[in-house]
């Protein structure tokens, strides 16, 4: 029997070698796969990289992605389709249809407030003209803006104005929590549409993640039009998560809007299980400036719906005041970085003063740049963030530029009072803006967000006294602080930077 198996394995062996090899075939066979598979890799990843050379706005975002897209393309190419797009394909061809069939409706209003006398004259220095031609809408007059410091001021109010709703709710959040809060809101909501308001809600489904089916379920049921945004909407978009919806518009009957910062969780009435309580600014408008902010939310709503809204388009004179307004909502999907520029615009203009309210501080070097000439010219520039951040990336950040702008004379406060997630800035004594936008790479090149600029030394004393009381609550940052940390901690800071070209 020994013999018989010594001869039929010789057989075997003679006729299957491959089989004789055992181990040697097999591992002969993954070496070759995992070197196709590398080679596949590179290719891949040398492609993409071209892709994100020529698509990605700016220099260091195209250089973050090619290095890891051609050393290290097993991680970086999913990361790439996943995070790494500039541009919100489909949006844009969508908006230019909106835009046909919203024409006729946008210039009927303009026309409009033109023959009332609701859209603001150009100033001679040219700056209104250049923010206008940002926005793609006229600054108006007529209109009357209440400053809301707070969840306690800002819900009660948004609150009120659903209950008086006649004719139509407006509802747009990045943030909805199945939260106490969240659930008042979606109580005024069901009241409306059950005495005949009609209601329509566009959520952003990545950052209102934790938003159970059951919510929007019920509202659902009783009429009320409830949809995401739809980020990932369309063939290109399929498996990007990197654009945000970060608008926040509550609008009624086409008369009243409120829009800035706040989201609707608990942590911004100060009950938030856990969290620190989120201090933030809103604004409540009535008077022309709300059919500006209705054209953005119409935008949205045709691309989560696909179908349009008959909504109020004649623009109405506030009773109470005659502010200029100018609405710049902004976005990927507009030809130019609108919030780029918008904020550099403000910058540019102020003479006396800057205070910037921002939790998110991660400007890139042009934003640097213009802070330092601002602080040459003899501008008052005050930076104003929170002592810690919600990120540790972002909290690092906020350390990376105290040193250099403060050789130029550029104040930091970091608040030490709760979470500040107010969007606020001052310009000069006449001038102040309210909205979504965070100063870092994701408002202005990625996230759809909202800016309101009030243009009224009234309006801005009252920003004054509100950012004076914020001062107050905050250290005054000494610019060699950072550089005492230690090495270790200023390794880290620089580090954080060269992420946020894709934080």
């Amino acid at each position: 029997m020994r013999e018989f198996l010594s001869r039929l394995k010789r057989s075997l062996a003679g006729r299957f070698p491959r089989l004789a090899s055992g181990g040697r075939y097999v591992r002969k066979r993954k070496k070759r796969f995992l070197a196709l598979l590398l080679t596949v890799a590179h290719a891949v990843g040398a492609l993409t990289s071209v892709q994100a050379i020529m698509h990605t706005r700016t220099a260091q975002g195209a250089t973050a992605w090619a290095i890891p897209l051609n050393t290290l393309p097993l991680l970086a190419v999913p990361a790439y389709w996943v995070f790494g797009s500039t541009k919100f394909d489909g949006y844009i061809t969508k908006r230019r249809g909106a835009e046909e069939r919203a024409h006729p409706l946008i210039t009927g209003f303009i026309d409009h407030a033109k023959r009332e006398g609701l859209v603001a004259p150009s100033r001679d220095d040219g700056g209104s003209r250049v923010a206008e031609r940002l926005a793609k809408l006229p600054a108006s007059t007529g209109n009357s803006v209440k400053l809301l410091r707070n969840g306690d001021a800002i819900f009660p109010s948004i609150f009120e104005g659903i209950q008086q709703a006649a004719s139509y709710v407006l509802v747009q959040f990045y943030i909805v929590r199945d939260d106490d809060l969240g659930r008042q809101l979606q109580q005024h909501l069901l009241d409306a549409a059950r005495r005949g308001v009609a209601v329509h809600f566009v959520y952003d489904e990545i950052g209102s993640h934790g938003l159970p089916r059951s919510y929007i379920d019920t509202l659902r049921q009783a009429g009320v039009q409830m949809l995401p945004f739809n980020t990932t909407k369309g063939l290109s978009n399929r498996f990007q998560l990197n654009f945000r919806n970060h608008r926040k518009i509550v609008i009624t009957d086409g008369r009243t809007a409120w829009t800035g910062g706040a989201n609707i969780g608990d942590e911004y009435v100060g009950s938030g299980s856990g969290k620190a309580r989120s201090l933030d600014t809103m604004v409540k408008i009535e008077g022309p400036a709300v059919q500006t902010i209705q054209v953005s939310f119409w935008e949205d709503w045709l691309w989560a719906s696909g179908k349009t809204l008959e909504l109020e388009w004649t623009p109405r004179a506030a009773a109470s005041s005659d502010l200029q307004v100018l609405c710049v909502p902004s976005g990927p999907a507009d030809p130019l970085e609108t919030c780029t520029l918008y904020f550099l615009h403000l910058i540019n203009s102020a003479r006396e003063r800057l205070w910037i309210a921002s939790p998110y501080f991660i400007p890139d070097e042009q934003f640097i740049s213009a802070l330092e000439l601002a602080a040459l010219r003899g501008v008052e520039v005050r930076i104003l963030i929170p002592d810690q951040a919600d990120s540790v990336l972002v909290n690092l950040s906020g350390w990376a530029h105290v040193e250099r702008l403060g050789k130029v004379g550029v104040r930091f406060y970091r608040h030490t009072k709760d979470f500040m997630h107010q969007k606020v800035a001052l310009v000069d004594s006449e001038l102040a803006t309210v909205g979504s936008a965070n100063l870092d790479n994701r408002s202005f090149r990625l996230n759809f967000e909202m800016t309101m600029e009030v243009r009224d030394p009234a309006f801005a004393a009252e920003v004054e006294a509100m950012l004076e009381n914020d001062f107050a609550h905050a250290r005054l940052v000494d610019p060699a602080e950072a550089r005492g940390r230690g090495f270790l901690f200023r390794l880290k800071v620089r580090t954080a930077i060269l992420l946020s070209p894709i934080q």
